[in-house]
């Protein structure tokens, strides 16, 4: 028997304080604009399209130096007018800035119009909020979302303050602090926890953690809302406190397992949605999120993300459908627009698990229009295609371009040119509404983010040669015929394919061969690159990017290096070990002073989120130590994941780990290799180095040395 449990009758009425009055998009747009553009926003023209259109439109058109861009809502008018700048080669705009002319006048075009062929366009993925914005600003935010906008995409994740709203619900169930604590983790790892993989890792959630979040997440729907876009908010997925059998004895508790590295006490439990509760919690959770936040559409609920399904006596094919059913009636029961969006990634993942007779059972029974399945991962498997084009439920075709906040170049570029646009044309895609670009590390690979964005906007596909002249253009400022020689290397080297987990074998502690792109291409291609120096060594795009290139020429062949000492200690060549040894230690001190010159690519700058907005002491220094942990070691099977190539990181971390296991294998003794990681994790103060005066100079220097090394 369930314990009784009473609540008050929540008047519909009582959310009028949260009554959202429609934005006007006119002005949004100018509100955008001249946030992105300064001064130059006012000499736009702006108009609102009333035709009735499926999906959004742009038409721009300009004469005697004035812009006219109409659009029928305000991220087709923002769209429109970046495109507008694009091809007209006045520049760009990435994490790092933009590099928009504003002084030129406006090319005159006559008239171009532009539709998007999908209705949705949806940015992050589940785990973005672990790997790149767990500590963002609200400054960094408000980039984000402009950013998002002049890029054209209408649809995010927004679970900022999950577990603020979720703690209210444990405690009106009864749950006490203590309770509530064992279940969470530190900030930068609740997305495993929201799919109920881990728990009590890495620290708790405090109550000035739950108040930052609510009133940072306040503004960041607040702005969303401005803007036309559509946050995707977290809902209850049967993940509960093991505590909850205090107050409900009789409830059937399931152990998830996403990985056996983490302890038993590190596994959340879950209820299954046939159970009462499931419904009551869901309820309470979407109730009390509406209260503090408004209304929302659309409820992410992953129940079985990476995991395993519960025992049954019954099929698998009857259990899913009965589990979609309840899961649907739970959100449908509160809210009857409510739309359930799931990620369609597991589908491929786990293939065993989830056959096609599988995955059409768990969604038999939900309305086609009331589901979105986010099938981001067509860089790894068609899961559409082999699941008929998921029966007709509203599905978006997207990619999942990095994993983990990896910085290496990786990533299919001629597929991302055309595969949305080849499947918009296949019989077999039926309900195909959205287009999903989902990484998990933002902040890299520009040029894959950039013909992203493009391809949400392209029915037809890109002409990829005059595609990467544009970006160049609009990148650079030019287009030289090195720089194009160099491009044409790199797209038949680095980013002719997509590699999961471009790594190092230093930044694994390991002396194996690692996984970054060596291909005699993709040197070429960076000598080409620095061969251009002179003419862009004060452009702060070309200076990024040449340092991001000479920095993965100096970390492949400090990769050499290592093996190459590793094995002189094995063979007891000491001497050459400790020659080999120390070149590789000075490749990675050169690599790091390189990035030091990167707007991005920086650990003081990670740190800097991590510490910023908060007055409270102990909160700050969680916050520091999560972000120390989610990029190096935050957990046994995942370990090393994240693999960023970061200033500050290489000569940190890195480079002393890397020195010690060196020593280890010199010496014969052992060494306490995780004691030392955890210490960093929790301890490490950063260092500091000055940047090379003219990186772009020291960049080819270095790469001419490195490359010019003989190993035997």
């Amino acid at each position: 028997m369930y314990k009784p449990f009473f609540l008050s009758l929540v008047v519909l009425g009582s959310y009028c304080c949260q009554a959202q009055t429609k934005p006007d998009p006119l002005t949004s747009t100018r509100a955008l604009l001249q946030r992105v553009l300064g001064e130059k926003a006012a000499t736009i023209r702006l108009a609102l399209d009333g035709t009735h259109q499926q999906t959004d439109r742009y038409l721009y058109k300009s004469s005697n130096n004035s812009l006219y861009v109409s659009g029928n809502s305000t991220v087709a008018l923002a769209r429109g007018v970046y495109d507008y700048f694009k091809d007209q080669g006045l520049g760009m705009m990435d994490w790092a800035g933009h590099n928009f002319d504003l002084q030129a006048a406006f090319p005159e075009v006559k008239e171009k119009a532009r539709q998007s062929p999908f209705k949705i366009r949806q940015a992050f993925n589940a785990v973005t909020p672990g790997y790149t914005t767990p500590f963002w600003t609200w400054e960094r935010w408000e980039k984000e979302l402009d950013w998002q906008a002049m890029h054209g995409f209408n649809m995010l994740m927004a679970p900022v303050a999950t577990e603020a709203i979720a703690a209210r619900v444990w405690k009106k169930l009864g749950l006490t602090q203590q309770e509530i604590d064992s279940f969470y983790v530190s900030p930068a790892l609740l997305p495993w926890q929201r799919m109920g993989n881990i728990q009590q890792v890495g620290g708790t959630l405090s109550p000035a953690w739950h108040k930052e979040q609510i009133a940072l997440q306040h503004k960041i729907l607040g702005r969303m809302r401005a803007l036309g876009m559509e946050p995707i908010v977290q809902s209850f997925a049967g993940f509960v406190p093991k505590a909850i059998k205090r107050i409900y004895p009789s409830l059937v508790l399931h152990e998830t397992l996403w990985n056996d590295g983490f302890a038993p006490a590190q596994r959340p439990s879950m209820i299954l949605p046939d159970e009462p509760l499931f419904k009551l919690i869901s309820r309470l959770y979407m109730e009390e999120w509406r209260k503090e936040f408004g209304k929302a559409t659309y409820y992410l609920v992953d129940s079985f993300n990476e995991l395993e399904l519960p025992d049954a006596d019954k099929p698998p094919t009857e259990l899913l459908a009965e589990i979609g059913k309840l899961t649907f009636e739970a959100i449908d029961t509160v809210q009857k627009d409510a739309v359930w969006v799931i990620q369609g990634w597991m589908f491929g993942y786990q293939q065993k698990q989830w056959p096609p007779k599988n995955v059409k059972a768990l969604f038999s029974k939900v309305p086609d229009n009331r589901l979105l399945i986010l099938d981001y991962a067509n860089d790894y498997a068609t899961t559409w295609a082999t699941h008929n084009g998921f029966n007709g439920k509203q599905w978006a075709y997207g990619f999942v371009p990095n994993m983990g906040g990896k910085t290496a170049y990786t990533g299919n570029l001629q597929l991302y040119a055309n595969g949305a646009a080849t499947t918009l044309k296949d019989p077999n895609r039926k309900n195909l509404v959205g287009f999903s670009l989902s990484g998990e590390g933002l902040e890299n690979n520009a040029v894959v983010y950039e013909l992203l964005t493009d391809a949400a906007w392209s029915a037809e596909p890109i002409d990829f040669s005059a595609w990467i002249k544009s970006y160049a253009q609009n990148r650079y400022g030019a287009f030289p015929a090195d720089m194009q020689k160099s491009w044409d290397l790199l797209l038949k080297s680095s980013y002719s394919y997509l590699v999961d987990h471009p790594q190092f074998n230093w930044q694994t502690a390991r002396f194996s061969k690692g996984r970054v792109d060596r291909s005699a291409e993709f040197y070429t291609s960076v000598k080409l690159f620095l061969a251009c120096r002179q003419a862009f060594q004060h452009n702060t795009n070309y200076v990024a990017d040449a340092v991001e290139r000479a920095a993965l020429v100096l970390g492949l062949k400090a990769e050499d290096l290592f093996f190459a000492a590793a094995k002189a200690y094995e063979n007891n060549a000491v001497q050459k070990g400790d020659q080999l040894a120390t070149t590789a230690l000075e490749m990675l001190t050169n690599l790091d002073r390189l990035l030091e010159s990167h707007p991005l690519n920086r650990l003081d700058r990670w740190l800097y989120f991590a510490a910023s907005g908060s007055k409270d002491t102990m909160l700050v220094q969680q916050k520091l130590a999560s972000a120390r942990r989610i990029i190096t070691i935050w957990g046994p099977p995942v370990n090393d994941y994240s693999c960023r190539l970061w200033a500050g990181l290489v000569r940190d971390f890195y480079r002393p780990r890397m020195n010690y296991l060196l020593n280890q294998k010199r010496s014969g003794i052992a060494w306490d290799k995780n004691a030392w990681e955890l210490n960093w994790v929790e301890h490490a103060i950063p260092s500091r180095v000055e940047p090379f005066p003219n990186p772009v100079e020291f960049a080819a220097a270095l790469v001419d040395g490195a490359l010019e090394l003989t190993i035997d």
